[in-house]
């Protein structure tokens, strides 16, 4: 499991090149993992590619190895979507529903708030003079959050959003597929592949963008597009040529 991670994390932390050219003027910024900077959709395509290197070696069922490792995907997005709510990033769109909650780090993306946040809270502590100061100082000053309700604005929780549909929801439909179908290699893989594609574009509506539009759609709409088409060629070439594990057949 170590070089499959690996992978994976590699790819996360290269994605951020292909929407952000200005890294390229500090590659190395790759190395300062404790920054964040990753994708999601780098991960999988890198988990894509490794598997396929793995199972071309040991001569295994690509497709099958597939099926087996999207089936759990699900519980580490979950998991991940739950670490960035609990670190106050990607954040949602601005809101006035009941649910709408405040978070500190939205004073990194924009200057004015920060301004004033600065302003309210040196008083409280002089040491206070900067955003990133202010955002670490929200769980040991509680002036400090008192003072930023009235200058951060409401948001959707869409890591929370994130973490239902694109963990709970699809663990459930690829679970019930898997125990409750029979269906050749390949399949699982491709739904997934669609599944997510589509709950993070519908949710990438809720969600603030971390990144230049691309026409009309964010970056995470525009690169589940092309989980889609994977996800429909994985499905298409499942059914033209099915093969099924060893342990179950076509008539089970």
């Amino acid at each position: 499991m170590v070089w499959p991670c690996l992978c994976a994390r590699i790819c996360l932390q290269l994605s951020p090149f292909l929407y952000k050219p200005e890294m390229l003027r500090e590659p190395l910024s790759i190395l300062r993992v404790w920054e964040g900077g990753m994708s999601s959709h780098g991960g999988m395509f890198g988990l894509l590619a490794f598997t396929f290197y793995y199972a071309h070696r040991h001569k295994i069922s690509w497709t099958n190895l597939g099926d087996n490792l999207v089936v759990t995907a699900p519980i580490g997005l979950f998991f991940g979507r739950c670490a960035n709510f609990i670190n106050g990033e990607l954040y949602g769109r601005i809101t006035n529903v009941r649910w709408a909650m405040q978070f500190p780090k939205e004073l990194l993306d924009h200057p004015q708030e920060a301004e004033r946040a600065v302003a309210a809270c040196v008083r409280i502590d002089p040491a206070l003079t900067t955003p990133d100061a202010i955002v670490n100082a929200v769980h040991s000053h509680p002036e400090v959050v008192t003072a930023l309700r009235s200058i951060l604005t409401p948001r959707h929780p869409s890591q929370i959003y994130e973490a239902f549909f694109e963990g709970i929801v699809l663990f459930a439909i690829l679970w019930f597929v898997r125990t409750r179908t029979c269906q050749p290699n390949g399949v699982l893989t491709g739904l997934f592949f669609i599944c997510y594609a589509i709950f993070r574009i519908i949710i990438e509506n809720f969600r603030e963008p971390d990144a230049e539009l691309i026409g009309p759609f964010t970056r995470g709409q525009f690169f589940s597009f092309f989980l889609i088409a994977i996800g429909i060629a994985f499905i298409a070439a499942a059914k033209a040529r099915p093969t099924f594990p060893k342990r179950m057949t076509k008539h089970e």
